[in-house]
């Protein structure tokens, strides 16, 4: 109890004693500066999130929940703000589109990759202006950069967790050289007995442990966060850049539907495949591998660094130079044996994509495989896909077996080896015994009043703390060779991304011609257009023939154009030129498109008229309810901006006969998978519905009414033109010729030719009239021809006999059956004239 009663005094602190206490001081004053890192914008959204929380305590109702899930967003000034249900609130999440002015100024910054390095991307000058391009462009700049000029990367979200990250990363490694040191002392003053100072550097053990763990959760915190941060400025990049509109239309061309106006194919080969596989799975895998990387190479390099400078202190000329020696023969000895991860990994996420579009096409046809009975053959098809993934996947297995066990016997056991041997360079073969813990003082004096417990605590002390620093740096060694692995395999995923940014970037506009001279500016005209498919050339290297050759065409308002043909003539190529899915070719061609009418004839209806509305035969269905699929393309906000009515709606399904629909599928809000809840004739009438709803100048109908019954067609077509649409109708049933007035027939037999005929001309009421006198005079002989078949079957059953028996009235009877055949004909003649006659 004697350590009780004496006075407490102050222990005085060394300058080592010191800098555990003030890194202690320094994490919290990183700890206080993050707020200050958030910004403005960042504190406001804080500050913003709190009161919400507060003021809508109130949590979010079912029918609440509908109507955020119908609503989707909020208009901000030029932002959107997405309205996000989570835990019965709201979460509201500004989205800014991206100017295409930016896109304009990155474009010459992302020219397209050669062949060779598409399929075999490595680490060198390539793969580091991918890499500068993706990074400096995209997902380090601020979003509110316009592209021009330096980028002021200072004030990106990004960069500042990038910093706050780097940070705790050089505090890691300053953390990790202290534990060492601490680590020596600790050792040193147990084998000297030394309770006191044991006790004390347990407690500066404990304390230097609360920055450590808190800055290895910092790390791995600010490393997820960084890998979303990158996903999701790249993927917004490449949404706004990918769902382009006209004249662009990037989706719809970049699978190689599209092509340049001169025929020439946009990329080298033709298009991507897999394009849900770049801008989903790639892209996640990507931002992960850079963020991962960043530390796996930031911290090894420092801790190299650092680790070698404390070393050499201790190990001399001599050890300092086999140090760096071993360093050599490391990366000598891995670098040979490395494969090309790079491409391996590219490989391996192109199968992916192979096998991924598999399953989702099963998927999205599952209705006509079951029909066919074909589910053994898309198990064959995805068998062999997948065979095909997991083959190339064990074979990387395969190939890591050779490279993984001579990385492991190079970094663990021949590392462990060196630092012995440096740890024993002093010992062995320098002189000066400060490297041992001696006092290197000249004195012989003071090296005989030195006691020999403090001479092995020294070398004690040195030990421990070189060897936790050998041990650190084999592991900093270690995964600096690992991280050589993990950025073979970022190279081929920045190649993917890179060819998929480049290729959206360098998809030239869809730009056709205008016609000089207009005769009518509210007319469609065509002139001297070649309808061919883009891009198709065959292997000799001549071009494909034209679908349609020279087309001249005036189409205009109220003038209704019917395009017929046998399959495969082009009607539908001819659809996706007026529509602008396709380019003119032809020398001299051009095409005119009536600009949308800023006034709505409709004065309920604010919005522009559009000019042009295309329905395929195939409806689309919009994931959503069903209100967003009959307003299709328009949005929940679009539709009460335009003051139209859910009374509406109801009157525009009355019109197409789907008027049950509302209450037979629950209500306007119902969200469903509606591709698989409506029939094909249902389908196709809802299609009809958007055209009733956006009432556009023209309207192209392509076999958009194949499912739906003639008389309800009918009913649709003069509800159509009742609205002042005029129909562009592509279908082969001669019924529907009477609600056209031009008749557009395509010849095919790779002619390219084609003719154009009025329907209602005098000349043809003329021919039609002499036809319905023709058909009356028939019509008129009914009664005599009935009563001649009944004398040839009264006939027939009278001489069955005689037939058989005699051989002479052969002819006669021949004659017969043949006045038969003929009045056969004839009567079912006349059963075609009354049906046609009717029609």
């Amino acid at each position: 109890m004697a350590i009780f009663s004496k006075p407490a005094r102050l222990p005085h602190i060394s300058q080592a004693q010191r800098r555990p206490l003030v890194l202690a001081a320094l994490v919290l004053l990183l700890l206080r500066s993050r707020l200050g890192s958030l910004g403005k914008e960042g504190i406001d959204a804080v500050s913003s999130r709190l009161l919400k929380g507060k003021s809508t305590a109130k949590k979010l109702s079912a029918e609440g929940n509908l109507q955020v899930l119908q609503k989707i967003y909020e208009q901000d000034g030029d932002a959107e703000v997405l309205l996000v249900p989570y835990r019965d609130r709201i979460t509201k999440v500004p989205i800014r589109p991206i100017p295409q002015e930016k896109f304009e100024n990155d474009k010459k910054h992302f020219p397209l990759l050669p062949q060779s390095v598409q399929k075999k991307p490595n680490i060198d000058v390539s793969f580091l202006k991918q890499l500068r391009a993706l990074l400096l462009r995209i997902v380090l700049p601020p979003p509110s950069w316009d592209g021009k000029g330096r980028s002021p990367l200072w004030r990106s979200r990004e960069v500042g967790v990038l910093t706050l990250h780097s940070a705790f990363l050089i505090l890691r490694t300053v953390l990790s050289i202290l534990v060492a040191r601490l680590d020596g002392r600790i050792v040193r003053d147990l084998v000297k007995a030394d309770g006191k100072g044991f006790m004390k550097g347990l407690g500066l053990w404990f304390l230097l442990a609360i920055p450590s763990t808190y800055t290895n959760s910092m790390i791995r915190h600010l490393q997820s966060i960084l890998s979303l941060s990158l996903r999701t400025r790249l993927t917004r990049y490449v949404h706004d850049l990918y769902l382009s509109a006209s004249p662009d239309l990037r989706y719809y061309r970049v699978s190689g539907h599209g092509s340049t106006a001169n025929g020439e194919q946009e990329t080298n080969n033709g298009g991507l495949d897999g394009v849900e596989q770049y801008i989903t799975a790639d892209v996640e895998s990507w931002a992960a591998s850079l963020s991962g990387l960043y530390g796996n190479l930031l911290k090894p390099s420092l801790d190299m660094l650092l680790f070698t400078s404390q070393l050499s202190r201790s190990l001399g000329v001599r050890g300092t130079a086999l140090l760096f020696l071993n360093y050599y023969a490391t990366v000598a000895i891995l670098r040979a044996v490395t494969p090309a991860f790079g491409r391996l990994a590219s490989v391996e996420a192109r199968l992916e994509g192979e096998y991924r579009r598999g399953m989702g096409r099963v998927g999205r046809e599952s209705e006509e495989v079951a029909f066919y009975n074909g589910g053994y053959r898309e198990k064959d098809i995805l068998t062999k896909a997948y065979l095909r993934l997991i083959k190339h996947v064990n074979s990387i297995y395969k190939i890591r077996i050779a490279y993984e066990w001579t990385e492991d016997y190079v970094i663990k056991y021949l590392w462990s080896a060196a630092g012995y041997a440096l740890i024993a360079v002093p010992i062995l073969f320098t002189r000066a015994k400060r490297s041992l813990g001696i006092q290197a003082s000249a004195s012989d004096e003071v090296r005989e009043r030195a006691s020999r417990d403090d001479a092995v605590a020294g070398r004690t002390e040195t030990y421990i703390s070189n060897r936790r620093l050998l041990l650190s740096l084999a592991d900093a060694g270690g995964r600096l060779m690992y991280a050589y692995k993990d950025l073979l395999e970022l190279a081929g995923l920045t190649t993917r991304i890179y060819t998929l940014v480049s290729t959206l970037h360098q998809l030239p506009p869809l730009q056709t011609p205008e016609i000089d001279v207009v005769e009518d500016p509210e007319a469609i005209q065509l002139k001297n257009v070649d309808v061919r498919v883009p891009g198709s050339i065959e292997e000799d290297g001549i071009q494909e023939m034209d679908l349609v050759s020279g087309l001249n065409l005036t189409i205009r308002p109220g003038e209704h154009l019917m395009v017929t043909g046998s399959n495969g003539v082009g009607k539908t190529a001819v659809a996706r030129v007026l529509a602008g899915l396709w380019p003119a070719f032809g020398e001299g061609a051009a095409i005119h498109r009536p600009a949308d009418s800023p006034v709505n004839d409709d004065p309920s209806d604010p919005r522009p008229r559009p000019t042009l509305f295309v329905v395929p035969q195939r409806s689309y269905m919009v994931t959503g309810s069903l209100l967003e699929n009959i307003i299709y393309p328009d949005t929940y906000n679009d539709f009460l901006k335009s003051g139209k009515t859910e009374e509406d709606l109801q009157a525009i399904l009355e019109s197409v006969f789907l008027g049950y629909l509302k209450e037979r599928e629950g209500g306007w809000l119902t969200r469903k998978e509606w591709r698989d809840v409506l029939s094909g004739g249902e389908k196709q009438r809802l299609g009809l519905a958007r055209v009733f709803y956006r009432r556009p100048k023209f309207a192209i109908l392509d076999e958009c009414t194949s499912a739906v019954s003639s008389d309800v067609e009918g009913r649709m077509y003069e509800s159509a033109k009742a609205l002042g649409i005029t129909l562009i109708t592509i279908s082969l049933r001669p019924s529907l010729m009477k609600y056209h007035t031009q008749l557009l027939t395509l010849n095919g037999e790779g002619t390219g030719r084609w003719s154009l005929t009025r329907l209602g001309t005098a000349e043809e009421r003329l021919s039609v009239g002499r036809e319905i006198a023709l058909l009356e005079q028939k019509l008129a002989d009914v009664e005599k021809w009935e009563k001649r078949v009944a004398e040839l079957e009264h006939m027939l059953g009278a001489e069955s006999f005689e037939e058989s028996s005699d051989p002479i009235e052969h002819d006669g009877d021949h004659d017969s059956v043949s006045e038969v055949g003929g009045t056969s004909e004839n009567g079912s003649e006349v059963a075609i004239t009354e049906s046609m006659l009717r029609e």
